[in-house]
């Protein structure tokens, strides 16, 4: 075969083995792509080049200058006239120092040896008489020499900047470098003071000061780099911790030096006391723009001072253009100050940012403290309270934004969820950035001064004030002033906000405690929020004459409600609601019920349940302004706070400070906020009111459990209209639980929300039949999952002896957890130690939980006791910790009690108000003692409001506690022992002694109770209820047995049928019964004297009626005797065993004595 042609040319012309059309495009467009690039290279080298041969010439001309400029000072020994300092000292000067230093930004020796030198000759010329010797006389010469005198020593102001800048690089020679900043910010001074030129006359007096006005405007300028080194000084700067009130002292020369930084960074702010009106004028602008952007956000300035110097930046005439330019430029000056870190300038915090030191440092120049020169202790005077209000409101806005874009928020929200008795835990790696956070609240302290707001209060309310200085080169913006409440209300709102992101460990405490507690703020704020709702909700109540029986009840608690002796005029706008439908005068004197007794499932009254309905909320925050939602967050923080000090004589009997109507006023805004709030989609930027609101609805809420002072249907308004159906409500609430936390459910709408958050907008009834729903749920899960399989497959056998059911219990049952809620099979021992016959198909367990919770809960038992109080609940007893196992025994009947409740079983005990809230994740306050210790509180009130002086009753920081006989000492605070009660101290410790004995001494058993209850019921669940109404859902409703329904829901057995002639004389019987002795029936029969919730239906085993059969003999029925058997009950069953008697009276009497009896099973 022949070889391939080495060149195989195609007929186009060209070998087509080497190259196609695109490939020959591709291939041109590479090699001119290759061509340019070389190109490029070339020029940008050779530019480079000219570049470096030119830094070079420079370079070398220059230390050829400084040379010869160093031999000319060496041997100069003539006259120094104004023309030779500017062309022989100054020009080659400017010269070598711009090309060797001030470029590169470095200080060599020799440039700062050149420097004195020079900046003494200055000094020396200006301080002469002799204009032909003054340099500054230059300034009023001839239009070349002034052109050449401003451009001279603009250059010099610039280098006297970069000195003043570069003073703490400084490595050797460090004296020499301090005598130099202090020569040159000397000259700077003197150069800008008129009064430091000698040689002026009055005839040139108008030229001199147009001179010095240009020098300060471009001293103001970005050009000039005065304040951005200003900066850069001050954060060198010493900085003492923990904070003092006056900083530190400082050295003389340091002293010194910062004195006339100060000056320096003053001067434009003086400009225009000059008679001089030019186009340059305007620039002063620039000047106070620099200054609040690099001098304002110099980080501590107010510590930095020396107390000395301190006033002068307060001056009015200082701090008035500095608001009014923000209020003019706020987003301007906003963008440029978020941009402050880019200009890498070095900032003593990374944490803070930029506009945060803003708004301390204006916070501490704008107001004074006991050690100010200032009017300690108060406001500025001369400023313009307006101004500075809204200044402070800008930029705590913009600090609160940042710390969001920053992560700081959700952070802070991260670490308050957990919770620990020292409250949330730092981690190591985030104190350095605590202890930031601390050293800068402490300079929000003002904020937290009770005279602060008071200051602003009073001002407000004047019809007009003087304002601060006019400054004539700034246009005032339209929103200055009269100080408007409203102002203060967002200046202490954003506050809040604030100190409960960067305040590590109390949060917004020292602001609530505050506002709180200074006289008329609250309600000045309920008044303003009356203004808003007024004309909706009298319209309300004008269409709907109600009696006062919709709100009144039973009287006879004691408690009258009475009308507050003096009334705040402006906080009574709101249309006096109670009065309309009661047709009563503001004089008259109402009963309100505040029994204790539980609430009472009810029917909704359709109209009046519209009148508790908020028109204008019923949107959420999303239909309200930000003035409002700005007025509720603040009202709702405050008034929260406020809820968990005021005592119940205080809110009920005093009504301080609003009246009940008031309050249920209050609680209806509340309620109808949240529930649409949840309901409807909310933006991230109402978080902060969600969280306040909500917790002050839930504070009202259970007091309102405690004392009745709002009626049913006010609870319930907002969800009447569109609740969803239980199983849907149920299944939405798990969906929501299982893919957010819990304490993110108020920024997620929907129903599962709402059943987390407010539960109480859905009746009592509805929310037992979602709790049935949830364990069903729970059951199905569980099925699905294989834990229940069959039944008996996953049952748990135990046997249990009579006499130590507790001990036997305990042993089998306690490690079992969340096993506990498969089935029980219980084989019970007799006292004889024989096993009792029988099979458990349901029943004996249920006699098992009934009968372990009877001895367990017996106070003689040891591990409960009973309260001091009428109704005898049960709550853990002190003593337990020392008996054997017995915080585990209290985990173990925690899950007992779970297990009752999961399968439906009634046990008839209630716990105390205090042990519930604890199970129900809740602390509880001051009032709640009363249902706990009734004496104790009555004693604390009385210390409370003691009228002499509280030494006098020998109390300390200690509570004793006896156990077993033995007596130990607990001190409520650190040295308690040795701190003794006082009137200013008696508050701290009134509640310091409630809350050891409602939440510090009871925590570890309501702990290990609460740990057993969840292994079986999940908390979530219990939320849906309060103390009273889980006591309910325990042991059933406490309202009379309803014997129709149990009529309908009863079985018969052993022959019996609804038809018998026994049944018949059965039922008629029990409806002449009492309530009492119908109660006492049911607990015959159940073990449980109340009915079910949910109705009978719900209750298991079916309540059952068996046949006794027993034979009279016929002479026996004629002489009229009946049957002599007493009826006979089997608890764990729920089935009354009942002869057949033939008459109603023999019935009545013979069912009366058994039940009566307290026994049941014996009589068989």
């Amino acid at each position: 075969m022949d070889e391939p042609r080495k060149h195989q040319v195609s007929l186009r012309g060209a070998s087509a083995r080497e190259i196609t059309r695109d490939a020959l495009l591709d291939k041109v467009s590479r090699e001119r792509e290759l061509r340019s690039y070389a190109r490029r290279v070339t020029v940008a080298a050779i530019f480079i080049q000219r570049i470096w041969r030119g830094y070079h010439v420079t370079k070398k001309v220059a230390v050829q200058l400084q040379d010869e400029w160093e031999t000319l000072m060496n041997h100069f020994d003539g006259l120094m006239t104004t023309t030779w300092i500017s062309n022989c000292v100054l020009r080659p000067f400017l010269f070598f120092i711009t090309t060797l230093s001030t470029r590169h930004k470095e200080m060599r020796t020799r440039d700062m040896e050149c420097m004195h030198r020079c900046f003494k000759i200055l000094l020396e010329s200006i301080n002469s008489t002799d204009s032909r010797k003054n340099f500054c006389s230059l300034a009023i010469g001839t239009v070349e020499e002034r052109r050449i005198w401003t451009y001279q020593v603009q250059k010099l102001l610039s280098l006297c900047s970069l000195i003043l800048a570069e003073s703490d690089k400084s490595r050797s020679g460090v004296q020499n470098f301090v005598i130099l900043t202090y020569l040159a910010l000397h000259l700077a001074v003197v150069l800008t003071d008129l009064k430091g030129w000698k040689s002026i006359t009055d005839d040139c007096l108008h030229d001199a000061e147009s001179a010095v006005k240009d020098l300060i405007l471009f001293m103001g300028s970005c050009k000039s780099g005065l304040y951005v080194s200003i900066k850069r000084y001050f954060d060198q700067l010493y900085v003492p911790f923990p904070l003092g009130e006056n900083g530190f002292v400082q050295t003389d020369d340091k002293l010194t030096i910062t004195a006339s930084v100060i000056t320096l960074a003053l001067r434009p702010f003086h400009v225009t006391n000059f008679n001089v009106i030019g186009h340059g004028q305007l620039d002063i602008r620039v000047a106070v723009e620099q200054y609040i952007l690099f001098v304002l956000t110099i980080p501590w300035l107010t510590q930095r001072l020396p107390p000395i110097l301190k006033p002068a930046l307060k001056h009015k005439s200082v701090l008035a253009p500095c608001f009014q330019m923000l209020l003019i430029s706020r987003d301007n000056i906003l963008a440029k100050m978020s941009q402050i870190d880019l200009l890498k300038i070095q900032v003593s915090s990374k944490v803070i940012p930029p506009v945060g030191w803003a708004l301390a440092n204006i916070l501490g120049l704008a107001t004074g403290s006991e050690h100010d020169f200032v009017d300690p202790g108060g406001l500025n005077p001369g400023l313009d309270y307006a101004s500075y209000v809204r200044v402070v409101i800008i930029l705590a806005e913009n600090l609160l934004s940042r710390l969001e874009n920053l992560g700081w928020i959700e952070k802070e929200k991260q670490e308050g969820n957990a919770e620990t008795s020292a409250g949330a835990v730092l981690h190591a790696s985030e104190m350095t950035c605590a202890s930031s956070k601390m050293s800068y609240i402490d300079l929000l302290r003002p904020v937290c001064q009770q005279w602060h707001l008071m200051k602003l209060l009073a001002i407000s309310k004047m019809d007009s004030y003087v304002h601060g200085a006019d400054i004539s080169s700034l246009d005032k913006p339209e929103s200055l002033g009269k100080l408007k409440f409203l102002d203060i209300t967002y200046f202490y709102s954003y506050m809040l906000r604030i100190y409960s992101v960067l305040n590590p460990t109390i949060g917004s405490l020292p602001v609530l405690n505050m506002l709180s507690f200074t006289p008329g703020f609250l309600v000045n704020q309920w008044g303003l929020l009356e203004s808003f709702f007024s004309p909706v909700i009298s319209h309300c109540f004008e269409d709907n004459h109600l009696s006062e029986k919709k709100i009144s009840g039973n009287r006879n608690d004691g408690i009258v409600e009475k009308k507050q002796s003096q009334t705040n005029k402006d906080a009574s706008k709101w249309v006096n609601v109670l009065h309309k439908f009661t047709s009563k005068s503001q004089g008259e004197v109402e009963n309100v019920d505040l029994a204790r007794s539980e609430t009472r499932p009810g029917p909704v009254d359709e109209d009046f349940d519209d009148i508790w309905n908020i028109g204008p909320l019923r949107r959420g925050p999303n239909g309200i302004s930000k003035d409002l939602s700005c007025l509720l967050h603040l009202f709702c923080a405050t008034y929260s706070h406020l809820l968990l000090v005021l005592d119940d004589v205080e809110f009920y009997e005093k009504q301080v400070p609003f009246t009940l109507e008031q309050q249920r006023r209050i609680a209806s805004m509340l309620n109808t906020l949240v529930y649409n709030s949840l309901s409807h989609s909310m933006g991230q930027q109402y978080r902060p009111l969600m969280d306040s609101a909500i917790r002050c609805l839930h504070l009202m809420y259970e007091r309102d459990c405690r004392h009745r002072f709002c009626p049913p249907v006010l609870w319930l308004s907002p969800a009447r209209r569109n609740r969803p159906p239980i199983a849907v409500a149920a299944r939405t609430h798990e969906s929501l639980l299982g893919n957010i936390r819990a304490d993110d459910a108020s920024s997620v709408s929907g129903i599962g929300s709402i059943i987390i958050n407010t539960p109480h907008v859905f009746p009592f009834e509805e929310r037992v039949q979602m709790f049935r729903e949830f364990i069903n749920m729970d059951k199905v899960s569980r099925k699905m999952a294989g834990e229940v399989s069959r039944p008996g497959l996953q049952s748990v056998e135990i046997v249990v002896r009579r006499g130590h059911i507790v001990e036997d219990g305990f042993r089998q049952l306690n490690s079992l957890r969340s096993r506990l809620k498969s089935s029980i099979h219980v084989s019970f021992v007799s006292e004889c130690g024989l096993p009792e016959a029988g099979l458990d198909y349901g029943g004996l367990s249920k006699e098992f939980l009934t009968d372990i919770s009877k001895a367990a809960f017996a106070p003689e038992y040891g591990l409960f006791s009973q309260t001091s109080t009428s109704d005898r609940h049960l709550i853990p007893n002190a003593a337990a910790r020392y008996l054997e196992n017995g915080i585990e025994m209290i985990e173990f009947l925690g899950r007992v009690v779970g297990k009752a409740l999961y399968e439906g079983i009634l046990l008839d005990y209630s716990f105390s108000h205090v042990f519930v809230q604890k199970l129900l994740g809740r602390y509880s306050f001051f009032d709640e003692l009363s249902t706990l210790d009734p004496e104790l509180y009555r004693n604390l009130l009385y210390v409370k409001t003691y009228d002499g002086d509280v030494k006098e009753l020998s109390l300390d920081f200690t509570v004793t506690e006896e156990s077993f006989g033995n007596r130990q000492i607990i001190e409520l605070k650190p040295g308690g022992k040795d701190a003794s009660v006082t009137n200013e101290n008696k508050m701290q410790y009134v509640h310091a002694m409630a809350d050891y004995k409602l939440n510090r001494q009871i925590f570890p058993f309501s702990n290990a109770f609460y740990r057993g209850l969840t292994d079986l019921i999940s908390s979530s669940w219990l939320k849906l209820f309060n103390a009273s109404e889980f006591n309910q859902l325990l042991s059933g409703g406490n309202h009379d047995i309803d014997v129709d329904d149990l009529r309908n829901n009863t079985r018969y057995s052993g022959g019996y049928t609804e038809g018998s002639r026994t049944i018949k004389i059965f039922w008629e019987v029990l409806k002449g019964f009492e309530r009492k002795e119908r109660c006492l029936l049911l607990k015959f029969v159940t073990s449980c004297s109340r009915a079910p919730l949910l109705g009978f239906k719900h209750l298991q085993p079916s309540f059952t009626i068996h046949k006794v059969a027993c034979d009279v003999p016929l002479w026996a029925t004629i002489g009229g005797q009946d049957v002599e058997r007493l009826p006979s009950a089997s608890t764990c069953y729920n089935t009354l065993k009942l002869p057949t008697y033939k008459r109603s009276s023999t019935l009545r009497a013979k069912l009366l004595y058994a039940v009566s009896s307290n026994a049941g099973f014996e009589l068989s």
